[in-house]
């Protein structure tokens, strides 16, 4: 479904400074995989999708999406994949049903089929009661919802999310996302769904597979699983007095599975974390050699490895502690943010963007938004 060989795109920002945004991707997406795009402000995700939309060239590598190149055959592209993007979607004075039966029209549906439809969506999204209201009357969860139908209506096979629920409160996160899944596993076939985030707990229960992006190039790609396991491991944690932490430092050290251990100390209590591979067997053996040694635990607690332990391990940075865009800084992809475009973009527009001089600087202010 989706095929990139070393995409790159640079942004001239000044005669003396070239930004590399995005620095050799490799990509391989295939038909029916939910894909979640991880990374900081500033790591190349968005501009990585723009690309895969067609709505920026690269300055170098190929890419195919849906079996066309984004360069020879955009319109192609266009008309195969759904686009959510991260403002909002339709014009604020427009009805929510007009504005999915103009967007279908676009589309190439007549309008007997556009305002079919309309109507299939405004129901599965559950905006039947809001097809009449402006879609400035909204709130933010129905405004999001409206977005994602107006990504669907052509019925695409893949759909492209971007920080699909940000700004979202958690019940309308969860509901969004309960209506996404419904639609993609209705659909005849699975729809295929790339999806970037800075929610980490929305791709470590809904994205089939993980890929991390840092300062413009892949640093991992498996499923959150396997990424936790190999990557970041269980945390095992143990509070003893001061005096029997480093007895215990070696006993940790010294079992089978550690990867690291850490001592830390806080008033009269210190505690002991150890990274392991398997932290719920590694608890008891801990527990009965620390017994042997005479060393008193008065707590154990085993955390399961979340997706920003993996992006620490790999990054020494927390990707929670990144989401605040860098001031630019010579070579590093992280010029100032903004957004060019609407939530949910049509792009069906048959003049090419890879030509438009116009377009390009634009996005120079979304450069790794």
């Amino acid at each position: 479904m989706i095929r990139t060989q070393a995409l790159t795109k640079d942004f001239v920002v000044s005669r003396s400074r070239t930004v590399h945004a995005v620095r050799g991707i490799s990509l391989d997406v295939e038909p029916g995989e939910l894909v979640a795009v991880l990374g900081p402000n500033g790591a190349g995700k968005t501009t990585t999708l723009r690309m895969l939309t067609t709505l920026i060239p690269p300055t170098s590598g190929t890419a195919e999406v849906a079996g066309y190149d984004v360069v020879t055959h955009p319109d192609r592209v266009r008309a195969a994949i759904g686009y959510v993007g991260q403002g909002g979607a339709g014009g604020a004075s427009q009805r929510v049903r007009d504005e999915l039966v103009t967007q279908g029209e676009i589309y190439g549906l007549d309008r007997r089929t556009a305002r079919s439809r309309a109507g299939e969506l405004t129901e599965a999204l559950d905006l039947t009661e809001q097809a009449d209201r402006k879609i400035e009357s909204l709130s933010g969860g129905q405004k999001r919802r409206l977005d994602v139908a107006v990504g669907l209506v052509h019925e695409p096979s893949l759909l492209f999310l971007d920080e699909p629920s940000t700004g979202l409160d958690p019940h309308n996160r969860a509901n969004l996302w309960q209506h996404i899944l419904r639609m993609r596993t209705a659909a005849a076939e699975p729809m295929t769904i790339v999806l970037t985030t800075h929610y980490l707990d929305e791709a470590d229960t809904f994205a089939e597979r993980v890929i991390v992006v840092d300062h413009g190039q892949v640093i991992a790609d498996d499923t959150a699983d396997a990424l936790k396991a190999e990557l970041a491991g269980d945390l095992v944690t143990l509070r003893v007095p001061p005096e029997h932490a480093a007895p215990l430092a070696g006993i940790a050290e010294r079992a089978s599975g550690t990867r690291s251990v850490r001592v830390l100390r806080a008033g009269g209590v210190s505690t002991v974390e150890i990274r392991t591979a398997d932290g719920p067997g590694a608890a008891p053996g801990l527990l009965r050699a620390a017994d042997a040694a005479g060393v008193p635990v008065s707590r154990v607690d085993v955390t399961r490895p979340t997706l920003d332990d993996v992006f620490l391990g790999l990054t020494g940075r927390s990707l929670r502690e990144t989401a605040v865009v860098d001031a630019p800084d010579g070579g590093q992809g992280t010029v100032a943010t903004g957004s060019t475009g609407g939530g949910s973009t049509n792009l069906t527009n048959n003049s090419s963007t890879n030509n438009s001089s116009d377009s390009d600087s634009s996005d120079k202010k979304e450069v790794l938004a």
